[in-house]
């Protein structure tokens, strides 16, 4: 049997805040991948690790604060750590659900690289927070290093890093290999590991990728049929959070194009995963987005709950 070939994109919802969180979630997550699974879809998993890095973050500095001979790790190693265990989770709960199903499948974390553009915009303008309040003396060393830093008044300050786009997936080869050999692949987590090329050589990059950003363009380097993004309401809205509030079933790329332009999505939320609608169905006309919570996955795909957005032509 053919199967269809997806990306499926998981949010914060789908893994938890903890560790001990994560291990519980995934349970529930991998129940409805295995469902995915069995309704013939191929899957390519990537996911959010914004609670995850940051928690790694602020245990790695601290732990130079308690061991001065200790280095502090750069963010591209503890986005490196924290696709490691994420997958790991991922995959052992996907592994063994499925085989409660008698189906025998490999599923596989891939350490992913992605490379940005040092001279990106976002390097000047950054605007994720990562890591845990400092005090003013802190913020000042990290500024001296050329950090950029927040202040949250009565709080403290927090560091802020950038959110460049992707430009290429540098293990895209190893994931469209065991894609096509029918395998469940885990990959760019937590939007992949920002690299930089120089002369043949990648060099890590102090920033993050909007996961969501990775999963479209995942989708349309694997040419799949489908972009699945799970997270946490049950649909698109317009007017969402007002009175006038109403669901979308479905959008024509123009449609989500004009929506964009209209400013009716909330950047850091809903806004990124419209416009990782918009790149992928760009590059593959024929495929479509589904966007909807996990609980409401199975009725999505029978057309009953979630957003459908195509190409004008593939309505």
């Amino acid at each position: 049997m053919s199967r269809k070939k997806v990306v499926v994109s998981l949010g914060h919802d789908a893994l938890g805040y903890t560790t001990g969180a994560q291990r519980d979630a995934v349970k529930v997550t991998a129940r409805a991948l295995a469902d995915l699974i069995e309704a013939g879809y191929q899957l390519t998993i990537t996911h959010s690790n914004g609670p995850q890095v940051s928690m790694i973050h602020k245990a790695m500095t601290e732990l130079r604060r308690v061991y001065i001979d200790y280095t502090p790790a750069p963010m591209c190693v503890c986005s490196a750590m924290s696709q490691g265990y994420v997958g790991y989770d991922i995959q052992n709960a996907l592994r063994s659900e499925l085989l409660s199903r008698g189906i025998s499948k490999p599923v596989s974390t891939i350490l992913t690289q992605v490379t940005v553009d040092p001279y990106d915009e976002a390097f000047y303008e950054p605007t994720k927070v990562i890591g845990r309040y400092m005090s003013r003396e802190d913020a000042e060393i990290e500024t001296k290093k050329g950090n950029y830093v927040k202040e949250y008044p009565g709080k403290g300050f927090r560091r802020v890093i950038a959110a460049p786009r992707p430009i290429d997936i540098v293990e895209i080869e190893a994931i469209r290999t065991l894609a096509d050999a029918d395998q469940v692949v885990i990959a760019c987590g937590g939007g992949g590991i920002p690299v930089i090329e120089q002369q043949h050589i990648l060099k890590g990059a102090s920033a993050v990728i909007e996961k969501d950003a990775i999963a479209g363009k995942l989708a349309a380097d694997l040419s799949c049929e489908a972009l699945i993004i799970l997270t946490n309401v049950d649909c698109v809205y317009r007017n969402f959070g007002s009175p006038e509030q109403t669901p979308i079933a479905s959008l024509t790329l123009d449609e989500a194009k004009e929506a964009i332009a209209q400013g009716q999505f909330e950047a850091g939320t809903m806004l990124p995963k419209i416009e990782a609608a918009v790149s992928y169905l760009e590059k593959v006309p024929a495929g479509k987005v589904l966007i909807t919570s996990m609980n409401q996955v199975k009725d999505a795909l029978k057309g009953n709950a979630g957003t459908i957005i195509r190409t004008n032509e593939a309505t």
